[in-house]
């Protein structure tokens, strides 16, 4: 199907693609993957022919035609669903053609083409796809330029799945989708009928909707058969083997050069050093693959405060009087909470989030804070409001006003700034940088809370792993909204479920979600019909504050716990110290006795703490599920 072959790019000079070779065959399913700035982007033009390669050639099987998302759908008059029928350019031309043709055999020929293509249920499977991306019968209906530009998005990557064409090309498609579109679409690509190749930073898509993957790495391509698991887990093993096979040369290396040293002067031995010596030569060194380094989030956690730290109660939120978004709101968010929030876009997941931070004040009902409560809050948005002339230290100098130099410049590094970037102007940073700096600004000074909406459209696999990481570190609470199913599940213990107006508590885990949304596609709900929770809002009030009731004394308990052993370790430590001085034993026998005795004294407490510790935890474990 699609044949890349020694190809050869450079951009500025840099080396993206070094005589880069992959096959991909006829209906396979290809996850293409690297760090971000690798190419892979570029990797995608070239194959569209949009860029010519330095060296190098890409070839198309004859006839075959690939469809990509090129850019939004243009705000016109048309509706979303004539948009979408357009992108198929045949059946467009043929219904044209069909209103004119008056020679009989043309008929025929048109209307037996119609019939192949399936023409007269392409309104039906054009609807299905703009569904399956978030659109009502209702909005089908509507122009273009009703919709944002990440609905037109939507309605880009509709017209092109609808296309089907033989190769499709995507390039991040769920960067402007919500969960649900996300799970839509990994069922959609995973019967596609034809070929894909997908440029994607979301593991669940990767692992759910294709069959391979192509690794660019260092400019060279790499098919694996599998998922992203089994890549991650086949390049581990490859690292692992190159790594002994790399020792074993080393090792049969040094043995040949030590005999030509010892031996190559001896007549006796001369034609073995020779020989030998040969045999260097032509040794080749073994590649290592060698994995980059990510760099490291790290969100200073707050002091403990009081719970909650936030409630709402019987609140309406919105942006209007009498126009509410979400009604009767009565919701409280505790100091350790991790919740994420899930529901279609446009639902008032972000809405939401306004009011928590403190930036939409609510229309009727009261929002209560802890007095002390700092909040970090993070939305893609905010990297345009980065001054684009001002660099990372300038904007760290804007949060430390008083410190030195030194202090600021150490701050920057500590953010991921090093020499290298931290005086350059954001304007030239990548999306990825951006993200860190906001990530960074927000979280400065430990905040106690922190509200994340999509943070992770600009961060490729690896920034989003050691996002997950230094969130499950943090120690406040977070508050998530995110398209990744992966660090969902990595980063949040509770699920709230904002739809038809309502957000509260979603007693199941994303698995349940992700079955009611397909359950959903396929089974639409009747034109004005209303969902509903399986239980009423005031019951789910009731349920978590008998729950939360339960579960303060077991929390306090954890605490207890905790806190008794970092204080035993830290007098361990101390008398280890002490221990350490080998002459304490001769100066003061009676004095390292005691402390050996006190030592072993304490090892015993932190294993009484630590039972403690876990019979309270999976008290709460179990109070929880």
């Amino acid at each position: 199907m699609l044949h890349i072959n020694d190809l050869t790019y450079r951009i500025d000079g840099r080396l993206l693609l070094d005589q880069a070779t992959a096959a991909i065959s006829e209906g396979w399913k290809v996850g293409l993957v690297g760090r971000n700035g690798s190419g892979k982007t570029t990797l995608l033009r070239i194959v569209r022919g949009e860029l010519g390669a330095e060296d190098g050639s890409v070839s198309l099987r004859k006839g075959r035609r690939f469809g990509w998302v090129a850019q939004e759908a243009p705000a016109t008059d048309e509706s979303l669903i004539t948009t979408v029928l357009k992108a198929d350019e045949e059946r467009t031309a043929l219904l044209t053609e069909a209103e004119t043709a008056t020679d009989p055999h043309r008929i025929a020929e048109i209307q037996t083409r119609l019939a192949d293509i399936g023409a007269h249920a392409a309104e039906a499977r054009a609807a299905e796809i703009l569904a399956g991306l978030g659109f009502s019968h209702a909005d089908q209906q509507r122009p273009c330029k009703d919709f944002s530009g990440g609905w037109r998005m939507r309605v880009a990557l509709a017209a092109v799945l609808f296309s089907a064409p033989d190769l499709l090309l995507l390039d991040e498609p769920t960067n402007y989708l919500d969960l649900e579109g996300t799970v839509w679409l990994e069922n959609y690509l995973r019967t596609y009928p034809h070929t894909v190749l997908i440029v994607s930073h979301d593991r669940d898509l990767l692992n759910k909707a294709v069959g391979r993957i192509l690794h660019l790495d260092r400019g060279k391509l790499y098919m694996y058969t599998g998922g992203y698991d089994e890549f991650e887990r086949q390049r581990a093993a490859k690292m692992e083997q190159n790594l002994a096979l790399k020792a074993k040369q080393e090792s049969q290396r040094k043995h040949m050069e030590a005999f030509v040293e010892r031996f190559r002067y001896k007549a006796s031995k001369a034609r073995q050093a020779q020989s030998r010596l040969k045999m260097l030569e032509k040794m080749q060194p073994i590649a290592t693959i060698t994995e980059e380094q990510t760099l490291p989030f790290h969100f200073p956690s707050p002091k403990q405060m009081a719970p909650p730290i936030i409630r709402l109660v019987e609140a309406d939120l919105g942006y209007a009087e009498g126009e509410a978004v979400l009604n009767k709101l009565t919701l409280r968010v505790d100091h350790d909470d991790r919740i994420a929030l899930l529901g279609p876009n446009g639902e008032g997941k972000s809405t939401l989030a306004k009011a928590l931070c403190g930036k939409l004040a609510p229309l009727t009902g009261n929002l209560y804070k802890h007095k002390k409560l700092e909040i970090g809050y993070f939305a893609q948005h905010q990297l345009d409001e980065l001054n684009p002339k001002a660099s990372p230290y300038t904007h760290v100098r804007a949060l430390m006003p008083d410190a030195t130099e030194a202090q600021v410049r150490a701050k920057t590094a500590a953010f991921g700034f090093g020499p290298a970037k931290a005086d350059t102007a954001a304007g030239k940073l990548s999306g990825g940088e951006k993200a860190r700096l906001l990530f960074n600004i927000a979280a400065h000074g430990g905040k106690h809370l922190l509200i994340l909406d999509e943070p992770t459209n600009h961060l490729d696999i690896d920034s989003r792993e050691a996002l997950a990481r230094a969130l499950n570190e943090y120690e406040g609470a977070v508050i998530l909204i995110s398209h990744d199913p992966h660090l969902v599940e990595a980063c949040a213990d509770r699920l709230w479920l904002v739809k038809d107006g309502d957000a509260g508590p979603y007693e199941g885990d994303l698995n349940d979600y992700r079955s009611l949304i397909v359950s959903a596609n396929k089974t639409k709900p009747a034109e004005g019909a209303k969902a509903r929770p399986t239980d009423t809002k005031q019951t789910a009030r009731r349920t978590a504050a008998a729950r939360r009731e339960e579960l303060e004394p077991l929390k306090k308990k954890i605490a207890a716990a905790e806190t008794r052993m970092e204080k035993l370790q830290e007098l361990i430590e101390k008398i280890d110290g002490a221990l350490a001085d080998a002459g304490l034993f001769e100066r003061d026998l009676a004095l390292a006795t005691d402390l050996s005795q006190k030592r072993a004294e304490a090892l015993k407490a932190i294993e009484k703490a630590e039972e403690a510790w876990l019979a309270a935890s999976e008290a709460y474990e179990a109070a929880r599920a």
